[in-house]
């Protein structure tokens, strides 16, 4: 028949007006009456028109509604309200022009019994079997495959517009009716050549077409919804609508169904999608015919009683196929479907065509490439845009997105906040859990808010200058985003933040509620006592929760200050702690496993029927199954190599159970999802899973969840579902994250399973090679340890200094400092200056020089990765080096690399053809750059990141400028320096003062805050050092790895890089010495700073040799702790003497067996006696020269006799005079000497 279309979502969703005759299509002559008739009624007889009455309204009922872009009265089902000061605002669907309006309550009439008696004229139509599809990669085996897709993609609705748009005209072929929607096959006219478009978007690879199933067409009696009431008791033939224009490949093997004359393809191309799976619909109801003769499809269903707050995107599949296909059409775990869980039944609007939003803020929306609401976004906005309280849990929690929309199209309605007094305050108080989140928050409301009227967003962060809030005007303000210190601060001068508040919005719920408890129930307070007052009564309140997981916090918020809230929880391991699933986990032997699995089925409570073990493989589930039918337990089993089939499993499972009667199905995970299966009341965990794993079996109990919050009579103790982990010795893998999570729901845990010092430091040792956390080195402590990525101990071989200035190792505890990239307010990159000989400064006048010289301006040709070279910057000229390069298949003539300024320690972006060659001469001097961190201060209110304000303001002060430093703390390149002053001399005088310090400035600003544990913590650190049983397994320092800051940026930690990175600067750290710094005034933070700090010395070391072997004397009295690594070229040295640590890293100028040689600890040395690889004599110890090592003279004479003890032995024999001191005392330390 000859169709006109009136809307298009995408080719799975568009309206039409139909031509012709039929029991469901009434003629144009019959809607214009039938308009006449309703607008003659409710234009003049309003005395005997009811008003909607919005407590009886009820999904599906017609109602009539007036227009006024089509200016008369339309029939409409309502889709959603919004409620105002005085009114609804309502969006409706106009049933016979498919069309989506916003109308008053006011406008809005209960439809007469006879304005309904003719169909609708608008019908909704999809294409016939024809699914949507996209690409999906394989980054692994480097493929791309044509895959279905669960939407139609922007391009597929742009192609399907356009052939319609093109058409001269339009016809459909009726084949099936669905849930109030017709498939059919549409064809269109386009310069005089007719085109199926189903086969159009199949051709041109935009979908594919799905296997009709055998016996489709069936008819039922009755179903109760909006096309009930339209459709006439006479039967309809429809013969063969498929076949007229189909390709002769679609025309294979057609049987035609004998009840409706229906022609069902039943071959289909190579390229179809075959399926086997049947929707369960919701309550088991199945479809039902509402057009006699049209055919519906009646899927088969498993009778399963499903609570109404339980739904699913996906409605879930079973399978109805032979026993040797049944597993053809298992789903990949992977490609979860979604969970949600709803204590309030909502309609969630899948697009924006649907979503509760305000033309211009889509518009707005689709221009800043947002694909769509997402799962959770399509539950969360209808109730927020209602005026509804709503908490929501979602993995996706922390996007501003699930919130912000709807908030702006509630502002949009200026009517609903008419009522409120006419004074200064935000109608929106958005708070955040610190500066950076709320921050993007500001950012999203500037971005969509331009469209949304003038409600002018101002984002406020104070510190503790109490007359920065005291000026802080809000006038005008409609939407304030702070964070709840800041709140308070500004409460305390302005008192009427509350008195025009509607909106309260708490982001990051969980994070807010844990670590600022205190202050956002005192706001919370507050607000609900300034809400209670008559002028409130007809305003709008509410409050809207958004996190990622659950907090026991967020159910006293919800008893205390919301009302009915729409809770909505889209991960369903947060939703198995709401819906109080108990948690047991029962520790046991590998080997014991099924005896406990049957001791627990034996103990399991008598409520809990249907119980599902769980397993990870076939060969596990046969022998899981075989133990329980030993012990006359009765089970099912089901698996990939199973030759029961689901639709058997399911009959048995889904039976009813008599009273004790108990249910148990071994399972493997990827059964899950075929089988669907949403009421067990147990869930067995055999082998431990991964958390996501975990979370999809919960999920299996997801109709038992408890709704405690809603229903107050439901105990906190009671549970209808239980969750059992067998935890075993292999499960080493997963049983951390496990753990965690059990821990997050209060689970009962064993006290052998918790969470142990060795079990962290087990986590810790995989992030050994990587560099060490820089919140650990700001702050002194990492608020996430549990996530970060970097490391939380100190390992030796990168944490000693490496080729650091000798002026470093050298200053008496002051040195010059300059900063010169400046990370944030407490970290920064510089150089140390030689006040008398500065010799980069001589280096860079000289580079300078040369380069000035156009003959010497010679680019690199072959450019290579840790080189240095020589970069132009504006008129100077710098040492860079380069530390990331493209791929080599990448490489163009000019190609862009990441390169350091050696000397400065900031990243930076340059050309290929930009760097310089740099002669050798240039090269001698070591990178200069150093790190510094300024000590005992942080960011106030907890805050993990410095405020932009605070960086920029010290960055303008201190960059470039000389200052005066006290270095209290070394590790690696990193130097802690306390206090940091700018010293100014005094021209024609002999006086110095100072100018400012540093620590003092962050703190004036109001946004920092004294941290006194900050150098204590490190040295906590250091007492804790970890030596690798080989240097060489240590990841060694490099710039990629330390471009992870606290921002995120490129702020690297270590300012060198070599290919052969001397050691033999050691491991000393600077003295700190106890005299005061010269030339700086003490200050009273000065004298605050920690005296007698915990210092990493470098021992004095003594070597002497024969032909064999060489001994080394390491100078330190009463040695503790000691442990001495060899290596093949290296020595690795570490000790306590009282409460100081010696560390000393040797890299030997000649090769040693390292199995061979030995030490022994005497009282006032430790002698270390190394096998040469080759004999011969050494002409010195170390590659490079380090002036702790010296050679010993008083063995001079003893180089021709035998070494003190022979190689390769832990007893001492006296062979010469010179060894007749070690034996003496080697008696008191034997046993340390066999370590």
């Amino acid at each position: 028949m000859e169709v006109f279309v009136l809307e298009v979502e995408n080719p799975g969703c568009f309206w039409v007006t139909m031509k012709g005759s039929a029991p469901y299509i009434a003629d144009d002559i019959e809607y214009e009456n039938l308009n006449a008739e309703m607008s003659q009624f409710y234009d003049k007889s309003d005395k005997d028109v009811d008003e909607l009455k919005l407590l009886m309204a009820g999904g599906g009922q017609v109602y009539v509604v007036f227009s006024e872009e089509l200016k008369c009265w339309c029939r409409a089902v309502i889709k959603s309200m919004m409620y105002c000061t005085d009114h609804y605002q309502i969006q409706c669907f106009l049933v016979d022009y498919a069309k989506y309006i916003f109308v008053n309550s006011k406008d809005v009439r209960v439809a007469l019994e006879a304005f309904t008696q003719i169909p609708y004229r608008a019908k909704k139509c999809r294409l016939y079997r024809t699914r949507p599809v996209t690409l999906r990669i394989d980054f692994c085996e480097d493929t791309v495959k044509i895959v279905p897709a669960k939407r139609w993609d922007s391009a597929a609705t742009h192609y399907f517009q356009n052939l319609l748009k093109a058409a001269t005209q339009m016809e459909a072929r009726l084949c099936v009716l669905e849930d109030n929607t017709f498939d059919v096959f549409l064809y269109v006219t386009i310069k005089d050549e007719k085109v199926c478009v189903n086969d159009e978007l199949v051709s041109k690879k935009f979908a594919s077409f799905e296997e009709p199933e055998e016996n489709t067409a069936s008819s039922l009696d009755h179903q109760d919804n909006q096309m009930s009431p339209n459709t006439k008791s006479h039967p309809v033939t429809i013969t063969n609508p498929a076949l007229a224009s189909r390709p002769v490949l679609l025309q294979e093997k057609e049987s035609t169904s004998l009840e409706t004359g229906l022609t069902v393809c039943s071959s289909f191309p190579k390229e179809t999608d075959r399926r086997s799976s049947m929707d369960l619909k919701e309550n088991a109801v199945p479809i039902v015919n509402v057009i006699p003769g049209l055919p519906v499809r009646e899927d088969a269903v498993v009778h399963m009683d499903r609570p109404q707050q339980f739904l699913n995107s996906d409605p879930l599949k079973t399978h109805i196929i032979e026993d040797d296909q049944q597993f053809q059409s298992f789903q990949n775990l992977s490609e979860e479907r979604n969970f949600v869980f709803l204590s309030n039944k909502i309609e969630p609007s899948s697009s924006l065509e649907t979503a509760p939003l305000y033309d211009c803020l889509k518009k707005e929306l689709i221009r800043k490439m947002f694909l769509g609401p997402s799962f959770t976004q399509s539950y969360c906005w209808p109730p927020i845009a209602q005026g509804c309280d709503v908490v929501t849990v979602s993995h996706q929690g922390n996007d501003p997105l699930l919130y912000i929309p709807p908030i702006l199209a509630v502002l949009q309605l200026g009517s609903r906040h008419k009522a409120l007094p006419k004074r200064n305050g935000p109608l929106v108080l958005i708070m955040c859990p610190g500066w950076k989140k709320a921050q993007l928050v500001f950012e999203n409301l500037k971005t969509f808010g331009r469209c949304s009227g003038q409600f002018h967003p101002m984002l406020i962060v104070l510190g503790q200058n109490k007359e920065e809030a005291r000026r802080l005007k809000i006038q005008g303000c409609g939407v304030v985003v702070t964070t709840p210190y800041s709140f308070l601060r500004l409460f305390e001068h302005h008192s009427t933040l509350f008195c025009r508040l509607c909106h309260l919005v708490l982001d990051e719920v969980e994070t807010l509620l844990s670590e600022a408890t205190e202050e956002v129930f005192t706001i919370l307070n507050c607000y609900k006592k300034a809400v209670t007052t008559e002028e409130w009564e007809h305003s709008p309140q509410r409050i809207i929760a958004v996190g990622t997981c659950w907090n026991k916090h967020i159910a006293h918020l919800i008893k205390q200050f919301m009302n009915d809230p729409y809770i909505v929880i889209t991960a369903v391991e947060e939703a198995s702690i709401y819906g109080n699933v108990q948690q047991v986990v029962q520790p046991c032997m590998s080997s014991e496993r099924t005896a406990v699995l049957v001791k627990t089925l034996d103990m399991t409570h008598s409520s809990l029927q249907k119980v599902l073990v769980f397993t990870d493989s076939v060969n596990e589930a046969e022998m899981v199954h075989e133990a329980l039918e030993s012990n006359s337990i009765f089970s099912l089993k089901i698996h990939t190599e199973s030759k029961l089939n689901l639709k058997s499993v399911l009959e048995q499972w889904t039976e009813k159970c008599s009273a004790g009667t108990r249910v148990v199905l071994v399972l493997t995970d990827d059964c899950m999802q075929p089988l669907g299966i949403t009421d067990a009341t147990c869930v067995v965990h055999f082998s431990c899973p991964s958390l996501r794993i975990f979370g999809q079996r919960l999920c299996s109990m997801s109709d038992n969840f408890c709704n405690v919050i809603k229903d107050s009579s439901v105990d906190q103790e009671y549970t209808k579902a239980r969750s059992v982990l067998l935890l075993t010795d292999s499960s080493a893998r997963h049983a951390l994250e496990i753990l965690r999570y059990l821990q997050h729901a209060e689970a009962e845990i064993p006290p052998e399973l918790h969470i142990t010092a060795q079990a962290l430091e087990g986590e810790e040792d995989q992030k050994f090679s990587r560099p060490l956390c820089a919140y650990l080195k700001m702050f002194g402590i990492c608020k996430n340890r549990t996530v970060c990525p970097d490391r939380h101990q100190i390992n030796i071989q990168m944490d000693v200094p490496q080729n650091v200035p000798d002026k470093m190792l050298q200053a008496p505890g002051c040195v010059t400092i300059v900063p010169l990239y400046i990370v944030n307010a407490t970290n920064y990159f510089g150089r140390i200056v030689d006040e008398e000989k500065d010799q980069y400064g001589i280096l860079s006048e000289e580079i300078n020089k040369y380069f000035k010289e156009p003959g010497n301006k010679i680019s690199a040709k072959n450019i290579e990765k840790l080189t240095i070279y020589g970069l132009c910057e504006k008129t100077l000229f710098h040492r860079v080096q380069v530390v990331e390069m493209p791929p080599k298949e990448e490489e163009n003539v000019f190609f862009s690399i990441k390169i350091k300024y050696i000397d400065e320690g900031r990243i930076s972006q340059a050309q290929s053809y930009q760097l310089l060659h740099l002669p050798a001469r240039f090269q001698c001097l070591p990178p200069q750059a150093v790190e510094f961190i300024v000590c005992r201060v942080k960011p106030l209110d907890n805050e993990t990141e410095w405020n932009p304000q605070v960086t920029d303001y010290v960055h303008h002060k201190i960059k470039g400028k000389l200052h005066k430093a006290k270095i209290v703390h070394t590790l690696g390149n990193t130097a802690w320096v306390d206090p940091m002053v700018r010293v100014t001399r005094l021209s024609g005088l002999k006086v110095s003062i100072n100018e400012y310090n540093v620590r003092s400035e962050i703190l004036s600003t109001g946004l920092g805050a004294d941290n006194p544990e900050h150098i204590p913590q490190l040295q906590e650190l250091c007492r804790h050092v970890k030596v690798v049983d080989d240097a060489k397994n240590a990841e060694p320092l490099s710039i990629e790895e330390n471009t992870a800051g606290p921002e995120n940026e490129s702020s690297p930690e270590n300012p060198l890089i070599q290919e052969n990175p001397t050691e033999n600067c050691g491991s000393s750290e600077i003295p700190s010495g106890n005299e005061p710094c010269g030339g700086v005034a003490q200050t009273e933070e000065a004298e605050d700073s920690t005296q007698d700090q915990q210092k990493c010395f470098y021992p004095e070391v003594k070597w002497f040799e024969n032909e064999e072997t060489v001994t080394v004397r390491v100078k330190i009295a009463n040695a503790a702790d000691c442990k001495c690594e060899f290596a093949k070229e290296k020595v690795l040295f570490s000790a306590y003497s009282g409460d100081k640590l010696y560390l000393a890293d040797l890299e030997l100028h000649q090769f040693i067996l390292s199995e061979e040689s030995t030490y022994v600890i005497k009282d006032k040395e430790v002698v270390i006696v190394l096998a040469k690889e080759e004999k011969g004599v050494w002409c010195k110890l170390l590659k490079n020269k380090n002036p702790h090592v010296s050679f010993d003279f008083e063995h001079w004479e003893d180089l021709e006799d035998e070494g003190p003890f022979p190689v390769g032995t832990k007893k001492l024999h006296c062979t010469s005079a010179v060894t007749e001191d070690l034996v003496d005392s080697s008696e008191d330390s034997s046993t340390e000497s066999d370590e």
